[in-house]
């Protein structure tokens, strides 16, 4: 019986140790689930927006088409004309994969100026003052007063406001869109001799051109665009009040019969050409989807 205890007792203190053993071996763990994030989400250039711009224009202008002019020449040939402008933008636009197309328009001020100090101007008289000739027959005419030009006349054109309407059609990396763009473009065009009032025509052309927009957040983009602008429809020219005469009006009196005989002075009539280059910024705030 003794030896059945001790045995016992031994049996027992084995299995005591060797659990004290088994609690200090570490304990084994299962490794953590794998993660995989989400794809990241695409920029959606799809929707509305509206937004503002501007930039700077420069271009030229031509004056021509006047047969009467007392220089002999066709035309004043080009000349630049230049300014600033600002303005609003409205749009829209859908995208297809990679490919955003839309329409946009906008509406600017512009300041764009420029003078020519070609013969083609400088020759034009601007008041209807007569030449007075005095005739004793059979004496030759001799003339009186002479109607000449004022020193430093020029011809000047100017636009203060441009408008345009285009597609747009470009393709999209995430978050930055390339795109080009094209379709029509209408603006005033001003003409006038120096120190004369303007005379306004509206004129109608097109417009093609390339900008870069970046999403600067959900809702905001900012675009770099360039665009050039051709007015295919001449301005005229052709109130005395603003342009001119080719030809003053006479006055010639025959001193034998008292006789006094006149002419009406011809007004000069011009055809006035405007294109322009525009490289613009605008920020606009893009709504639905």
């Amino acid at each position: 019986m003794k030896r059945i205890l001790t045995v016992a007792v031994a049996v027992a203190s084995m299995i005591a140790a060797s659990r004290a053993s088994a609690a200090d071996l570490p304990v084994r763990t299962e490794p953590p689930a794998a993660y995989f994030p989400g794809a990241p989400r695409i920029y959606d250039w799809g929707g509305g927006y509206i937004g503002i711009n501007g930039g700077y224009a420069f271009g030229q202008s031509e004056w021509g088409s006047d047969p009467l002019n007392p220089s002999g020449n066709n035309s004043t040939g080009n000349f630049h004309v230049n300014g600033g402008m600002a303005g609003v933008t409205m749009g829209v636009s859908g995208q297809f994969g990679a490919f955003v197309l839309g329409a946009e328009g906008d509406f600017d001020w512009q300041g764009i100026r420029g003078t020519s100090g070609s013969s083609f101007c400088t020759s034009l008289v601007t008041s209807t003052a007569a030449n007075i000739f005095t005739v004793t027959p059979p004496a030759q005419p001799v003339l009186k007063t002479l109607n000449a030009p004022p020193a430093g006349l020029s011809c000047k054109t100017a636009s203060n406001w441009l408008g345009t309407f285009r597609a747009r059609f470009g393709y999209a990396w995430d978050r930055v869109l390339v795109y080009g763009t094209a379709g029509g473009a209408g603006a005033n065009v001003e003409t006038a001799l120096n120190g004369l009032p303007y005379q306004n025509n509206a004129e109608w052309g097109w417009t093609v051109g390339a900008g870069v927009e970046i999403a600067l957040a959900e809702n905001w983009t900012f675009k770099v665009e360039y665009l050039f602008v051709d007015l295919i429809g001449s301005a005229a020219c052709n109130h005395a009040y603003s342009c001119g005469y080719d030809v003053a009006a006479t006055s010639t009196t025959n001193t034998s019969t008292s006789a006094v005989t006149t002419t009406s002075p011809i007004g000069s009539s011009m055809s006035v050409k405007l294109n322009e280059n525009i490289v613009r910024v605008g920020l606009n705030f893009k709504f639905g989807h």
